[in-house]
């Protein structure tokens, strides 16, 4: 069974940081942590949709809320957080922000790769080291690495996404066996396609069905946030399980990479997408 608010809060508490939180994912995250009980210190470099986010989820929750306006791919960016975030006592971090770049990778500006690689690797890693070590010592907490179903297998016209969210995957595996010992509770997301304006903006044709169905940003974090302290990885959606399993277990490794190719090829290979780069 799911902890109950109040030992969430214990455990987790009192203060969460979510990146990426002004919208999609990221602000369901901050929607669901503030009905637990917990403070959030929320970022994101949409400040101005943080701003009024924030407003509106303090209003309604009850809760102390901080928005802070930081573009993640800064090279000071730690040091700019822990002004802020150094002042409270958190307990939880969610990696939930994210990019991706979409086309060919050799039709992409190198640029743009490497600012994928500085927001969903580098920036995950650091947050992680930091606030990690202070869990640690007060021996309790939880780190959350939003990852992607594309880090189950390399994923065509959107490599340096899908390598990224390999990464922090792996990271998060390995993050399980060091830290739950020590009373840290880790866990790496694998996202399936869910609505939120990120996935809108990156998918040509948003209402066509697809298989595995594309699932509810509520349904998404509810799950994740159940499974957090059960394991190292969990993927929210039944449908979503069933097709990672079956390509990853049950086909060979390049028959699983041909039949993404081919799937994203159908989506991206004939026409532009609608924004060569999208946030999660």
């Amino acid at each position: 069974m799911p902890a109950s608010p109040a030992n969430f809060r214990e455990r987790y508490g009192p203060w969460a940081l979510v990146t990426g939180a002004a919208r999609g994912l990221g602000a369901e995250y901050a929607r669901q942590l503030a009905g637990r009980g917990l403070n959030l210190l929320l970022v994101d470099v949409l400040e101005d949709e943080l701003e009024q986010r924030a407003r509106h989820l303090a209003a309604a929750s009850g809760v102390e809320i901080r928005p802070l306006g930081l573009d993640l791919a800064r090279p000071d960016m730690l040091a700019i957080l822990r002004q802020t975030a150094d002042t409270l006592d958190i307990g939880l971090l969610v990696n939930n922000a994210g990019l991706s770049a979409i086309g060919p990778f050799l039709d992409l500006p190198a640029e743009q790769h490497a600012l994928v690689l500085e927001i969903n690797a580098r920036a995950p890693m650091l947050l992680a080291h930091h606030f990690g070590g202070r869990m640690r010592a007060r021996g309790r907490g939880g780190l959350v690495f939003v990852s992607s179903g594309s880090a189950v297998v390399g994923t065509s016209y959107v490599s340096a996404y899908s390598a990224s969210k390999a990464f922090v995957r792996n990271l998060g595996e390995a993050l399980w066996a060091e830290l739950t010992p020590q009373g840290v509770d880790v866990l790496a997301v694998l996202v399936g396609a869910t609505d939120t304006p990120g996935w809108r903006a990156g998918t040509p044709n948003p209402e066509a069905p697809v298989w595995p169905p594309v699932m509810r940003a509520e349904d998404t974090v509810r799950e994740t946030l159940a499974a957090l302290g059960r394991g190292p990885v969990c993927t929210p959606g039944a449908h979503n399980r069933l097709a990672f399993w079956f390509t990853s277990r049950l086909l060979p490794r390049s028959a699983a990479v041909r039949m993404m190719h081919r799937e994203m090829h159908k989506r991206y290979g004939n026409a532009a997408p609608p924004s060569n780069t999208k946030p999660d």
